[in-house]
């Protein structure tokens, strides 16, 4: 009898060391999740921003610096294009009246040839002007989707960057002085 309980014992011990047992452990992930500041800024949310109004995806991400940057560069390609129009529009109809009447009316004696030169160059400035114009825009919606991006990355405090003198003594060029730059990881 108590071979047989023995042999019950063992084989029910026995048992339950070979089947698959759900484990209560936790385990440990391969990751780890830092929360920082950084994560409250969306990179599409601060582009969307930008593509909306010009300068509110730089606002998003807290860079207020590059606002005279944005507007400044608006203004002055706006003003270019507005310079070239007018003078577009003022050669362009001084041209118009010399081809109606056959003499101009300004006082400057230009030809028909003149005109079109004239007319053909302002027209291309204003339109390169306006190309620049849009090239900002995009520009500054990738600025703020590119630096909502970069809040995340975390630079080494021990990255130092210096601006050193320097002299050197070469036997073909002879001694000479400048500066380098020294990067220290």
């Amino acid at each position: 009898m108590i071979k047989t309980v023995l042999t019950l014992f063992i084989l029910f011990f026995a048992s339950n060391a070979f089947t698959q047992v759900q484990s209560e452990e936790r385990t440990v992930p391969d990751t780890v999740e830092i929360k920082s500041y950084a994560t409250r800024y969306d990179p599409r949310k601060a582009a969307l921003y930008a593509a909306i109004l010009p300068g509110l995806g730089q606002v998003y991400n807290k860079k207020y610096w590059k606002l005279p940057l944005v507007y400044g560069g608006f203004i002055g390609f706006g003003y270019g294009v507005n310079f070239y129009q007018k003078g577009y529009t003022k050669y362009k109809s001084e041209l118009f009246d010399l081809i109606e009447s056959g003499e101009s009316l300004s006082e400057s004696e230009r030809t028909e040839d003149e005109l079109r030169t004239i007319v053909d160059r302002y027209r291309r400035e204003r339109d390169f002007f306006i190309i620049l114009m849009a090239g900002m825009y995009f520009l500054q919606i990738i600025d703020a989707h590119v630096d909502a991006h970069l809040k995340e990355f975390d630079l080494n405090p021990n990255l130092h960057v210096r601006l050193k003198p320097t002299w050197e003594t070469d036997t073909l060029t002879g001694r000479s002085a400048g500066f380098s730059i020294k990067l220290r990881f």
